[in-house]
């Protein structure tokens, strides 16, 4: 079996982290696959939403430590390389990817594998799930992006709390914090996250495209007014906003295209 599974339906290309023996810890093939997978949501117009999950008990419990060569006499590792080589590319194609990304927790998310979570649009946790900045375990710093999103998402003083603790945050207190978007019953997760990709991926994703790069640019209020003004000029030109319009002046639901 492939380390990630890919599979597109009905609009919705589902990336499924395969290697639950490791809780789908994260290799250079690991890597490929995914950028193969997100580039081609990028490219193919019928795929319109992603979904992102992990099979087993497990998320993502980031990099595969086994990889790591630390024994007596070993070289120094520069993790440096495998940052710009995979993970910092992973999060800057999740974050410009012109299309939805719904990101299902299933267990256990720790590292880089919690903010490869927050990368994504939305999340959803099952409530078993948890979350780990494991780094400071390590002697390490976040990284994946994780000290860019974490002070953003809970404020500076949990995400400090977090990072130099790595203690375990379970997912009742992850979505009260505000750290992800929602938690649901186990059972319940893969349903209510396939309907909510599915959901997105018949909605404007033109306009949802240009709605994460409102969001995800960050810039000061006179600089952010122009970069809306500019979106929202190219977002009323499209198909999408036409149908939008129609369907609400004649009460029928819109069909939208994405173009």
């Amino acid at each position: 079996m492939a380390s990630v599974l890919v599979s597109v339906e009905a609009g919705v290309e589902t990336i499924t982290l395969n290697r639950p023996e490791k809780l789908n810890a994260l290799n250079p093939e690991m890597h490929q696959l995914l950028r193969a997978a997100l580039e081609r949501a990028s490219v193919e117009p019928e795929i319109r939403a992603v979904l992102l999950t992990g099979a087993g008990r497990g998320f993502c419990t980031g990099q595969d430590l086994s990889e790591r060569n630390v024994s007596p006499g070993a070289p120094p590792i520069d993790l440096s390389v495998s940052l710009g080589s995979h993970y910092n590319p992973l999060v800057r194609r999740l974050r410009a990817l012109p299309k939805p990304i719904v990101c299902a927790v299933n267990g256990v998310a720790a590292g880089a594998g919690a903010n490869i979570a927050l990368a994504c649009d939305l999340v959803i946790a099952a409530r078993s799930a948890s979350f780990v900045q494991a780094f400071s375990r390590l002697g390490l710093v976040p990284d994946a992006g994780g000290s860019y999103f974490l002070p953003r998402l809970v404020g500076t003083a949990r995400a400090m709390g977090l990072a130099l603790l790595a203690e375990k945050l379970d997912a009742e207190q992850a979505a009260q914090w505000g750290l992800i978007w929602k938690v649901v019953d186990d059972d319940a997760l893969p349903g209510e996250t396939k309907a909510l990709a599915h959901r997105l991926a018949s909605g404007p994703t033109k306009g949802y495209g240009l709605l994460k790069k409102a969001m995800y640019t960050g810039n000061n209020l006179d600089v952010q007014l122009d970069l809306e003004r500019d979106l929202q000029r190219e977002a009323g030109l499209s198909d999408d906003y036409r149908e939008g319009v129609s369907a609400f002046k004649e009460k029928r639901e819109p069909r939208f295209k994405g173009k």
